[in-house]
């Protein structure tokens, strides 16, 4: 067998399917890093709706004194914590 190269794509869309923000990654750089950095950042306001891959309270507060609120699903060995019906609504429609 060959070798194998990746690329990720990391888009930001708003509740009408713009896309506001895109950028490329590697594979095998970690799904949180993009967010890390502020120009793909730039200009964004409310609320993110992420994957399990992007849980963690430090990223959580990061983007939350920048004015993002980051809304993802829990995973299965972490407690339940209570939602908005709203941002359970956005979820949901973020999978499809």
């Amino acid at each position: 067998m060959g070798w194998f190269f990746g690329f990720k794509l990391h888009l930001i869309i708003n509740d009408k399917e713009e896309i506001l923000n895109f950028m490329f990654t590697s594979s095998n750089v970690d799904d949180r890093e993009p967010l890390k950095q502020i120009r793909f950042l730039k200009n964004i306001k409310g609320k993110l709706c992420a994957d399990k891959g992007h849980i963690g309270q430090a990223l959580f507060e990061n983007l939350f004194t920048d004015g993002i609120q980051l809304i993802t699903k829990v995973k299965n060995n972490m407690k339940n914590s209570l939602m908005n019906v709203a941002d359970r609504i956005l979820l949901r429609k973020q999978l499809k």
